[in-house]
């Protein structure tokens, strides 16, 4: 059996059993009344939004890609990176996209290390961006849910998303101090958990410097060969979560309910984060229940479901479709295709 044929059912399965779960502790009399009057063009809009989002995620790869003097085009950067979302969708993290990504771009000519430099730069801003707006989601939520015990979990998270934020910037300032302090955590595990773990030891080491390394490297590229595409990015990456977090007020303004912009807002930053845990294939099961539970402080419980239900389906469900659809149209003759299917 495939790697796909393993996934795909797996994701599938936990994602409808979430689903279920949801349905039937929200479900109730209210809520078809809710759907009848459903607005159909403002869920419309939600796809077209999403569908946008894919746009300038083409975009802002092309202009990353030209920064480093290596012309794309936008229409195959778009399909580059629509193709990877039905990777990302089937793996933890989404982590299956970046390979297929710096593949695709390696096909375009790109060397690989500038492949590599645009893939990872943009995981980069995106994660710079998300944690730098998690500790002010944080105190949103913890301004509206006046619980002591809540109250000190947030602010606690808002320290914890500090303190990543902090350590992100200093290893991308200090590199070589970073490597050994991981080196150093490293070995002080291994010493705990005995000669079982000796074998793995160089192994761990050995993947945290590559990762490291490449991740430095990757900066300093940009820094000195495309310090433009570095500023493209950033607007890009900008615009680009501004589009994907509009698509739930729209989603709710579809179903008539007034959306309260910084909590539906802070609540998608807060989620990201979560689903960024590598449980399971593409979140599935930790999107759905973490949805849930951020949505309830400002959606009805008798829509609360259909709202889940309805941002999955186009943040997941539809990402696995039109990424399936152009990942067998531009990959069927290619070898990573041959690999992947093995």
């Amino acid at each position: 059996m495939n790697k796909f044929g393993k996934w795909l059912p797996l994701s599938l399965l936990i994602s409808f059993i979430s689903i279920i779960v949801v349905l039937v502790f929200t479900v109730d009399p209210t809520t078809f009344e809710i759907i009848k009057e459903v607005k159909t063009e403002y869920l419309l809009l939600a796809v077209a939004l999403h569908s946008f989002s894919y746009v300038i995620w083409g975009a802002r790869t092309q202009l990353m890609s030209n920064a480093l003097g290596h012309k794309t085009k936008l229409i195959r950067c778009i399909e580059i990176v629509t193709s990877s979302t039905f990777v990302a969708a089937l793996t933890p993290s989404s982590v299956g996209g970046e390979p297929l990504r710096v593949h695709l771009l390696y096909k375009e000519n790109l060397p690989v290390g500038r492949a590599s430099a645009v893939v990872l730069g943009e995981r980069i801003m995106d994660a710079i961006l998300m944690l730098t707006f998690a500790p002010f989601a944080l105190y949103i939520f913890r301004d509206i849910m006046q619980d002591s015990k809540i109250d000190t979990i947030f602010a606690i998270g808002q320290i914890f998303m500090a303190v990543i934020l902090v350590l992100l910037i200093y290893t991308i300032w200090k590199p070589e101090k970073t490597k050994s302090g991981m080196h150093y955590i490293v070995d002080k595990i291994t010493g705990l958990l005995g000669k079982k773990s000796e074998g793995k030891h160089h192994k761990l080491i050995e993947q945290i410097d590559h990762e490291l390394e490449q991740f430095h490297e990757s900066l300093v590229t940009f820094l000195k060969d495309g310090r433009r595409g570095l500023l493209y990015g950033a607007g890009c990456t900008a615009l680009f979560w501004i589009v994907e977090f509009t698509m739930l007020p729209v989603i709710l303004l579809g179903l008539n309910q007034e959306p309260q912009l910084l909590l539906v807002y802070a609540a998608q930053v807060l989620l990201i984060l979560l689903i960024v845990i590598p449980a399971t294939p593409g979140s599935s099961g930790i999107a759905e229940l973490g949805a849930t539970t951020l949505f309830s402080v400002f959606v009805p419980s008798s829509i609360l479901g259909i709202i889940v239900v309805a941002w999955r389906a186009l943040t997941f469900y539809m990402n696995l479709v039109v990424g399936g659809i152009i990942s067998f149209k531009i990959l069927k003759d290619t070898d990573i295709m041959k690999k992947m299917m093995k």
